[in-house]
């Protein structure tokens, strides 16, 4: 029977810069429970976005594997792969990544176009959702005339749209002002409250502290639990 359970086992994803490898995520061991929500702490550069690229199935380990439901990902072909990422998971980007051409309302429905849904009820689902997040007034503006705040929970919506199973949170409120910030952070929660996974990359340990139902902080690569102190990162070469 599957668990909904998210899991990376001894994950681990290095580059090599010249001579240097560097190890971005380094033999990371992390279970996520259904219905968590999980914050991912660390400074800029610490791996967190990429143990999160990892986790939502948009890059490939170097070695380790992840779990989905006790699938290994590694496993799935192509296929079964990119419908992981089009079903399973939804994704929130620091910059929000909106198609600067399109309205807020075409942005939300391009999120259902790689998963068999009909044009009517794609625009309808992407109504629904955008007027959910209180965007119902401001659908058929573009990027460029919408307020940053405005923007993320476009972003929110398009990867809400789909009704995925976890919700992956790339630095949300990174590019926000505080008025924005404690929205977004109220708007995770709510989701979080109704049974949705969540699991948040922040560089903001009080933001992890306000939303979050776990915090791990991430350093060097690896992971240790929030009263954990940091561990000295070893030369490699």
């Amino acid at each position: 029977m599957s668990d909904g359970r998210l899991q990376a086992i001894g994950l681990c994803r290095y580059y090599h810069r010249g001579p240097q490898t560097v190890k971005a995520v380094d033999e990371v061991d992390l279970t996520i429970a259904p219905g968590e929500f999980l914050g991912i702490v660390g400074a800029s550069g610490s791996g967190k976005s990429t143990l999160l690229n990892l986790l939502a199935g948009l890059d490939t380990p170097t070695a380790g594997e992840i779990r989905y439901e006790n699938t290994p990902l590694r496993a799935l072909s192509r296929q079964e792969l990119a419908s992981y990422r089009a079903h399973k998971v939804g994704m929130i980007f620091q910059s929000f990544n909106l198609i600067q051409h399109h309205t807020a309302l075409k942005n939300v429905e391009m999120a259902l176009y790689f998963n068999d849904t009909p044009h009517r009820e794609r625009r309808c689902l992407a109504e629904k959702t955008l007027t959910r997040l209180g965007l119902g007034d401001r659908m058929h503006h573009r990027p460029a005339d919408l307020s940053g705040g405005e923007q993320q929970r476009v972003a929110i919506a398009r990867a809400l749209v789909k009704e995925p199973e976890i919700l992956f949170a790339d630095e949300p409120t990174g590019n926000l002002d505080h008025d924005n910030t404690g929205q977004i952070a109220e708007l995770l929660t709510d989701l979080h409250r109704r049974g949705l996974t969540v699991v948040m990359v922040t560089h903001d340990l009080e933001l992890a502290r306000q939303c979050t139902s776990r915090i791990v902080n991430m350093h060097y690569g690896r992971l240790q639990s929030e009263n954990e102190p940091p561990q000295p990162r070893k030369a490699s070469s």
